[in-house]
C-alpha cells in the first residue's frame, strides 16, 4: 500500500501512516541541516585551501557526498510510501582500484545529480519538511497541551502569540486543536508523499538514458566482438583450409604430371582446375573479410585498392592523412566495397567515384555513379545492412538516388584518429 492509497481509506488516522510521515519529514528536516553543514563546510574550507593543493580532496569528496545522501534519501523513501525505490544507477568500474573509482564517479552523470539533490535538499527541501511539521504537528499539539502547560506554570503563551491564564481558555484552545490535528495528520501525509515523489523522481531521472548509455555501450562491445571473431575465422581459413587447398592443388598438378594420356589425365586436370578455382575463390574470400592492405596501411589504400578491382571505372580523391579506430576503417571499406558492386551489379553506370576525408572529428564518404537511379533499400540491395552496421558507430548513411540518376551515397561516422598513415 502506498500513502496515496492509504490517504482514501477511512482508518487512515489510526493506522501508522501519519507517524511515518512525520517520522520522514521530521528525520528530512535534520538530515537537510546537516547535509547543509556539510556541503558548505566542505566547499568553503576546500575552496580556501585549494590554492595549496590541500583543499583538492576536500573538494573531491564534497563533490562525492551526493552518493551517501542519496543512498540515504533512498532508504528514508520506504518511510514516504511512493511505491517502488528507484536504484542507484552509478556504473561498476572497469577495473579495481581507488583511482580507477574515483575516474569513473566524477565523470558519469549520476554523480553530479546526486549531488544536485543534495545542494536542494540542503537548501530548499529541509526547511519546507520542517515547516510542515511545525504547523501540521507541533501547532495542534501545542493547542492540546495548553490545560497542562497552564497546570504546570500557571500560564500559557499559545503560539507566541496569545496568553492564556485560565481553565476555560486553557480548554478551549485544546479542543480546538482536536480538529487541527486531524486536518494536520492528512496534510501530513499529503506533504510526505509530494515530498517523496519529488525525490524518487529526482533521484530516478536518469534511468533511461543511463540505460540508453548501457546499450551503446553493448553495441560498441558487440562490433568490437563481431571484428575480433572476423578475423580468428580470416586467420583460421588463411592458416589452415587454405594451406589444405595449395597442398591439393600441387598433389594434384604432379599426379597430372605423372599420369599417362587418357581419361585418367583428363579427370585429374579437371579436378587440378576446379582446386586452382575454389582456392582462387577462397582467397577472394578472406580478402573479404579482412583485406590486408586495410589492415597495414589504412582507409585510403584499401579503397584505392577496392576501386582498382571494379568492373566499372572508378575515380578516388580521399584525404584521410591518419589511421582512424579499426572499427570504423572496417564499417567504412565494406560500405565501399557494397556500394561499388552495387554499382557494377545494378546501376548501369560507365563511371563511378568515391570522395571525402576525414576533418571536424568525422569521416565522410560520397560515392556517386552516373547510372540509372532508382536505388533504394527496400530493393534488397544491402543497404539497410550497412546502414545499420554505420549506426552502431553512431554514424548516419544518407541514400539520394532519383529514377535516371545520378546516385550518391553518403557516409558520416564521427571519430578521432589513432595514429598518423604508414
Amino acid at each position: 500500500m502506498t500513502v496515496w492509497q492509504a490517504l482514501s481509506r477511512r482508518g487512515y488516522l489510526g493506522s501508522a501512516w501519519p507517524w511515518r510521515s512525520v517520522a520522514f519529514l521530521a528525520s528530512g528536516a535534520v538530515f537537510g541541516a546537516v547535509v547543509l553543514v556539510v556541503i558548505v563546510a566542505g566547499a568553503v574550507v576546500g575552496g580556501a585551501t585549494a590554492v595549496v593543493l590541500v583543499g583538492l580532496p576536500l573538494l573531491v569528496l564534497t563533490a562525492l557526498c551526493g552518493i551517501p545522501v542519496a543512498a540515504a534519501e533512498r532508504w528514508r523513501l520506504r518511510l514516504a510510501g511512493v511505491g517502488p525505490v528507484p536504484l542507484a544507477r552509478h556504473r561498476v568500474p572497469d577495473a579495481p582500484g581507488l583511482t580507477r573509482w574515483l575516474t569513473v564517479r566524477l565523470k558519469e552523470a549520476a554523480t553530479w545529480r546526486e549531488l544536485a539533490y543534495a545542494v536542494l535538499l540542503g537548501l530548499v527541501l529541509w526547511p519546507l519538511d520542517a515547516l510542515v511539521v511545525a504547523f501540521a504537528a507541533g501547532v495542534p499539539l501545542f493547542l492540546l497541551a495548553t490545560p497542562l502547560l497552564v497546570a504546570v506554570d500557571g500560564e500559557a503563551k499559545v503560539v507566541k502569540l496569545w496568553t492564556v491564564d485560565t481553565w476555560s481558555a486553557a480548554f478551549g484552545f485544546a479542543a480546538v486543536g482536536v480538529p487541527l490535528l486531524i486536518v494536520g495528520a492528512y496534510a501530513l501525509g499529503l506533504a510526505a508523499g509530494a515530498r517523496g515523489e519529488v525525490a524518487k523522481a529526482l533521484l530516478g531521472a536518469s534511468g533511461d538514458s543511463d540505460r540508453v548509455t548501457e546499450l551503446v555501450r553493448s553495441r560498441v562491445r558487440l562490433v568490437d566482438a563481431f571484428e575480433a571473431e572476423r578475423r580468428r575465422i580470416e586467420r583460421d581459413l588463411h592458416d589452415g583450409a587454405q594451406q589444405r587447398l595449395v597442398a591439393l592443388t600441387m598433389t594434384l598438378g604432379l599426379a597430372r604430371l605423372d599420369a599417362p594420356p587418357g581419361p585418367l589425365a583428363d579427370q585429374l586436370a579437371a579436378a587440378h582446375g576446379e582446386a586452382e578455382k575454389v582456392l582462387a575463390e577462397l582467397r577472394e574470400l578472406i580478402h573479404g573479410i579482412h583485406p590486408k592492405v586495410l589492415a597495414d596501411y589504412g582507409l585510403e589504400a584499401a579503397v584505392a585498392d577496392a576501386a582498382d578491382r571494379s568492373p566499372v571505372p572508378v575515380d578516388v580523391e580521399l584525404d584521410i592523412t591518419a589511421r582512424l579506430p579499426q572499427p570504423v576503417e572496417n564499417a567504412a571499406y565494406f560500405v565501399v566495397c557494397e556500394a561499388l558492386a552495387n554499382v557494377a551489379k545494378h546501376s548501369g553506370a560507365s563511371r563511378a567515384a568515391v570522395s571525402g576525408g576525414h576533418a571536424d572529428g568525422r569521416l565522410t564518404l560520397d560515392i556517386r555513379d552516373d547510372g540509372r537511379g532508382g536505388a533504394s533499400s527496400a530493393n534488397g540491395t544491402g543497404l539497410t545492412g550497412l546502414a545499420d552496421r554505420v549506426s552502431v558507430l553512431d554514424g548516419r548513411l544518407s541514400l539520394s538516388s532519383p529514377p535516371g540518376g545520378p546516385t550518391l551515397l553518403r557516409v558520416e561516422i564521427p571519430c578521432r584518429p589513432t595514429e598518423p598513415c604508414a
